[in-house]
């Protein structure tokens, strides 16, 4: 069996990659979150219609996904904080948190196994182009050393970030586009009721909540026409 890698050497890995101009999309699952002292790790970028779209997950069988869905389909959570006001969210204690924080993301975050969240901005040139995020299934801060940590894994990820735009996800970032369907649902309602795509996608949204249903079942049965959403 191979044994893990430590810290240094995934650090190594990554700043190998970005002298190689590789992408996200080129890298395997790297098990960099077990490192950090967390569950989960995710990297969400802005895509063109000025959206944060989910591309990477480590570990890719992990929670990361349906915590990061959860904040998308209800609109609010750290992900988006730390995206749209750029700066570090950290919450040590999710069962604690104060509710008007997060309303709809943290009674929701109660039924998954997320306990603790760190969220910090991808940015360039004074832009925020996504944002890096950890959960982990027990409360409780992270260490000085793993707080530093964190923040070193953000800074080697960014050049491989910057070439793997979500534009390009469908052509040679090798990029998993998670919420594809959401996005082609959203378009196929905007141009059926001649609706912005916003306005589409918060359509799409609300309804998910309303009805507890996953936004990508729900974008599946909106473009085979199952459920009607005018």
């Amino acid at each position: 069996m191979t044994p893990p890698e430590d810290l240094e050497t995934i650090l190594a890995r990554l700043h190998r990659a970005a002298a190689d101009e590789q992408h996200l999309g080129a890298l395997d699952s790297l098990r960099i979150a077990g490192l950090l002292g967390l569950d989960a790790l995710t990297i969400d970028l802005v895509n063109s219609a000025g959206t944060l779209e989910l591309v990477w997950c480590d570990p890719v069988d992990g929670p990361g996904p349906e915590l990061d869905t959860l904040q998308y389909t209800l609109g609010d959570g750290p992900t988006l904080e730390a995206a749209q006001h750029g700066y570090t969210v950290t919450e040590h204690d999710l069962a604690a948190t104060d509710q008007a924080r997060w309303p709809l993301f943290l009674p929701a975050a109660m039924q998954s196994p997320a306990r603790a969240v760190i969220a910090a901005p991808l940015r360039v040139d004074g832009d925020t182009v996504g944002a890096l995020t950890g959960y982990r299934a027990t409360p409780g801060a992270m260490t000085a050393s793993q707080s530093r940590d964190f923040h070193r894994v953000r800074q080697a990820l960014l050049p491989l970030v910057l070439r793997s735009a979500p534009s390009s996800a469908g052509s040679d970032s090798g990029l998993r586009r998670y919420r594809e369907e959401v996005q082609q649902a959203a378009e196929f309602l905007a141009a059926t009721l001649a609706i912005p795509p916003d306005h589409a996608l918060a359509r799409l949204r609300a309804y998910s909540f309303r009805h507890d249903r996953s936004l990508t079942e729900l974008a599946r049965d909106a473009l085979t026409r199952r459920v009607r959403l005018d």
